[in-house]
Parts: C-alpha cells; structure tokens; sequence
C-alpha cells in the first residue's frame, strides 16, 4: 500500500507515531515507526496486535518496511483515534472527569482488559497515555509493554512506575492483576488529574514506596461511596485478593453508567486538521523495560533509566509519500 506520512503525533522512548493516509483514498491511520536495526519490540507488539479483534482494541490495519531518508523503517499501521489520549481529555476537564463519563471510560478499558486477559496476553502498561478516545469511546492501545502470560522462560519488567503494582515493582511477576492494579491508577487520574502517588521525588523512591511499603494509592474521598469500593478492588496490594476484570464488570458502579458516549457533552474532533491533538505537555512519564538481577538492584538502577514521553504536534513537518515493500 502507498500512503503518505503526515505530521508527527507521538514520541515514545524509540518510536515516532505519525498522522498517515493512503494516497489513492481519504482513508486516514496512524503508523508508529522506528528504524529497522532497532525494531524488536515493535515488531512484538505488531505481532501481538495483529491477533486482536475487540471493539475496545485499538484496530490493527498493517505493517510494511520502508525506505525513507537512506534508512529502513519499519512501520505499525493502526486505527487512528480522533480524540487524543484520556491524560488529553483530563485537561480538557480541567483535571477531572464527571463521575459518570469516568465510568463510562472505565467499563471500557474493563471490556478491553477482560478479552485481552482471556485471551492470555497482560498489556502491562495500563495508564491514561496508553487509552486511546475516539467517536465510541475509550480503546486500550500501545501494546509495546504486553506480553503472553503462559509464554514461559525469564521476561524483563515493563510499564510506567507510577502505575506499577506491588509484585511488579518487587520483580516477582507481571500478569493480569497488575492490569487491574493500573486501572485503579488510571481511575484515580480520571477523578484528580493528578498522580496516584504524591510526594514523589523520584522512579527509585517510588518503587521501593510500592513495593515494599504497605501503603496504596490514595482513595480519592471526592468519589461515590461505589466508586470508591470499585477502587479498593482494583488497589489490593496482594494481587491474588485483587478482584478480576470479569469480576470488576458486575461491580455496582458500573451500572450507573451510561450505555452511549453521546449521553455525554464531550466532542470529537472531525478531521485530523481540526485540532491540536496530543499537544506537547511538561508531563514527565516514565516508562521502564529492563531486566534486572534484584528488586533491590532496581530500584538503584531506574533513577538512572528513566525515559521522558512527549505528545507534540510539529509544524514544520511536511507530508512525504511512501511506498511500501512489505506487507499488510
């Protein structure tokens, strides 16, 4: 397929995610590139994302290798979403989300981790940057972190500190509880627009805090006394009592919500030159995926390891056309 490459929408800590449409229709995507020599992990997560189907995915439409600037890049072909990440709608709200449209949110990140965890595979990675909003709703994207559960031998930890659980940051092991653990830390970012941790100072301090301090992440008390339970199901710091996504689906907080998105004063944007989407923020989100001898060893080595992530939209890019040589 031929398309043309448009303006950079995302930076990860190796790949660039651009705005992309074909050149013989209107059909827009997004394609998430790196260069060849260095595109291990996504062609992982290409894998990974090429064997879902869920309306609660972010849809995966391709891959191909392409010669640009006398370099090979491979390129992740995806649904492109209009309304940015969910950390973007927090700001829209002011740094808070109502408590019906969170639920809303909620109940469809659920929907996405319970076929996902169904299906055997962690997405290990769950956050606010990770929820993808379009005309439907919320979708589970970036699935560079993910994993097959059952896949056996040693896997190196991955994910963002912040929305770490307890066994995760321990280096015990990263599997469906952890997801659940980093919805309960998403829900809170909805609810505060803040961090579920406070009075971090730095990645090393705040792995060792969660995994070897008996505390949670605050409750926020501005919630519904449902809400509020939901979350202390999501937060077990023992991950066998942390309840599951199927489980989590018959809460009771989760039948006050809404059955569509346009119950909600919330808008999409129409076209990708609408609006800015995926501004550059002073956000510092640091995501981590190594593998390391000793939790100890770790929570030493990260204050050194971390990455920074920032969303911009660059106007000096210009569209450039591609040609692929591979396949779809």
């Amino acid at each position: 397929m031929d398309w043309i490459r448009g303006h950079t929408i995302g930076h990860g800590s190796t790949a660039a995610v651009s705005v992309a449409k074909s050149r013989f229709s209107d059909k827009v995507f997004a394609v998430k590139s790196v260069e060849l020599s260095k595109s291990q992990l996504l062609q992982k997560e290409q894998k990974i994302l090429s064997e879902l189907r869920s309306p609660y995915i972010v849809r995966y439409k391709g891959y191909d290798v392409t010669k640009e600037k006398d370099k090979l890049m491979f390129n992740l072909m995806m649904e492109y979403m209009s309304g940015g990440t969910l950390t973007d709608e927090i700001r829209k709200q002011s740094g808070r989300i109502e408590e019906r449209l969170m639920g809303y949110y909620t109940k469809q990140i659920l929907l996405g981790l319970e076929y996902l965890h169904s299906r055997g595979i962690a997405h290990c990675d769950i956050k606010g940057h990770n929820i993808l909003l379009g005309k439907t709703g919320a979708k589970i994207a970036d699935f560079g972190c993910a994993r097959w559960i059952d896949d056996g031998g040693a896997k190196p930890i991955g994910g963002t500190p912040m929305f770490m659980a307890p066994e995760v940051a321990r280096g015990e092991e990263q599997g469906c509880p952890a997801d659940i653990w980093g919805l309960g830390c998403t829900i809170i970012e909805m609810a505060t627009g803040g961090s579920p941790w406070t009075n971090v100072t730095n990645a090393a301090s705040l792995l060792y805090r969660i995994a070897f301090s008996r505390q949670s992440p605050e409750i926020p008390k501005l919630l519904s006394l449902q809400a509020r339970d939901f979350l202390s199901k999501c937060l077990r710091r023992d991950a066998k009592e942390r309840w599951t996504a199927e489980e989590l689906l018959k809460h009771p907080f989760l039948d006050l919500n809404s059955t569509s998105i346009q119950d909600f004063a919330t808008s999409s944007p129409t076209s990708i030159l609408d609006q800015d989407i995926w501004n550059e923020s002073e956000n510092v989100d640091y995501t981590i995926l190594q593998t390391l001898s000793s939790p100890l060893q770790r929570l030493r080595d990260l204050s050194s390891n971390s990455g920074e992530l920032k969303w911009r939209w660059n106007d000096d890019e210009r569209w450039i056309t591609v040609r692929s040589s591979g396949s779809e």
